[in-house]
């Protein structure tokens, strides 16, 4: 079947369909964003998916954040286990109905806790890792190294600005992203979020050194500067059934 037109780009996101299942608290978030040919991106993707393009290109994102404060069902924050720095590398896909949405290559978390569950309910590809985040005279620098696999890391240092970054037509095409796609059993799974428009800020890439994006089938990426550089201080999300 051929993929219908992308539904539009939204800053704001669509609600909820009933009461939502879990929320989590993302905060002091990274954007880096290169431009790549889509022929790299499709054959990533989970069935029935085709590469999603702005401006005549795909995207390969590289996104480091802390999440904190998350519940499940109306629980209270969940401690520990659910606090915890998180650095993915994800692609941008719309299905057969165009319908937008993020596919992840890989995650990395600081909890094997959240980890297993993440594998098990969803299938998403985390990867349990040593994540960190320290804060010095305004620079953010991100660690990440897999636990068993040393060579498997990454370092993002960041300066952010005070400059927003409002109605802008590429931010909005790689950070106003209302679901994700993941692959269950086989069957292309589509899984809906929801939080109040991102406050964005133009941001320095100040250092990266990193090999996810080699390891993700992206060699040679990070080897050449970043296409797009934002920073936000975070949002809540709440994640359940979409209409």
């Amino acid at each position: 079947m051929a993929n219908a037109e992308a539904h539009p780009i939204s800053a704001i996101a669509p609600p909820l369909a009933g009461r939502a299942a879990a929320s989590q608290r993302w905060s002091h978030l990274v954007f880096l964003h290169w431009r790549v040919d889509a022929a790299l991106v499709a054959g990533l993707l989970p069935k029935g998916l085709v590469p999603d393009e702005h401006d005549g290109s795909s995207w390969v994102g590289l996104i480091p954040f802390v999440l904190d404060r998350a519940t499940i069902l109306g629980s209270p924050p969940i401690p520990y286990f659910g606090t915890f720095v998180e650095v993915n590398v994800r692609l941008y896909a719309v299905d057969s109905e165009g319908r937008r949405g993020v596919v992840f290559v890989s995650l990395e978390a600081g909890r094997l806790a959240a980890v297993l569950a993440a594998r098990a309910l969803f299938s998403l590809p985390y990867v349990w890792s040593r994540t960190r985040l320290t804060v010095d005279s305004g620079q953010y620098r991100y660690n990440s190294t897999r636990h068993g696999n040393r060579t498997t890391r990454t370092e993002i240092v960041v300066r952010p600005g005070s400059i927003a970054v409002v109605d802008d037509p590429l931010s909005d095409f790689l950070t106003a992203r209302w679901a994700l796609f993941t692959s269950i059993r086989g069957r292309t799974v589509h899984l809906r979020n929801h939080h109040e428009p991102w406050p964005l800020f133009k941001a320095e890439l100040v250092r990266l050194d990193d090999t996810l994006l080699a390891v993700a089938g992206f060699s040679g990426l990070a080897d050449r500067a970043p296409d797009s550089v934002l920073y936000s201080p975070g949002v809540t999300t709440w994640f359940g059934r979409g209409n």
